[in-house]
């Protein structure tokens, strides 16, 4: 290990020591604090269908402009509708969702829990289909998501009560400098 050490010193002497100043001050900085945060936020009644909830989430849950690197998760405390991530952009492909989603888990069928109404079953497996829980990486104070990608709420009642979400950020601090 010595003699590759030296070898590479003797042909970039100037590469290597920058890079073993760098080592040097990483090993002697102080690291970031590490922060948990955790939120629960109540999102209105919407209609079926999904729903662009990113910015929702960001205004709610400002605290994330304050982490360097981290992840949040995101779980909603519901059985009868779901989360995911996808196109933020043409609300056509929302629109598609729910028929497809239709089509996949139709209401006209012979369902055994029908207490709570023909679109109470088909919103379960719809719900277990996406889940209800997500992970996103935090980056810089951003959520790292792609350009086209959004957080939706998946609604699939057709009277929907209000939602909850329980929003939990872990991260390294932002040094202000």
């Amino acid at each position: 290990m010595d003699s590759l050490i030296g070898v590479l010193w003797f042909r970039f002497p100037h590469k290597i020591r920058v890079v073993f100043n760098l080592m040097l001050s990483n090993m002697s900085a102080s690291p970031a604090p590490t922060v948990w945060l955790q939120k629960s936020l109540r999102l209105p009644a919407r209609t079926r269908g999904c729903h662009l909830v990113t910015e929702e989430i960001i205004r709610e849950f400002s605290e994330i402009l304050t982490i360097e690197i981290g992840l949040l998760h995101l779980f909603l405390q519901h059985t009868s509708a779901s989360l995911s991530i996808n196109e933020n952009a043409d609300p056509d492909v929302r629109a598609d969702m729910e028929k497809v989603l239709n089509r996949i888990v139709p209401e006209d069928q012979p369902l055994i829990h029908t207490i709570e109404g023909p679109d109470d079953m088909p919103a379960h497996v719809k719900s277990s289909l996406f889940g209800c829980s997500l992970l996103v990486p935090i980056a810089r104070g951003r959520m790292a998501l792609g350009t086209w990608q959004g957080i939706y709420l998946c609604e699939h009642r057709n009277h929907a009560t209000p939602r909850s979400l329980v929003l939990t950020l872990q991260g390294q601090q932002r040094l202000l400098t």
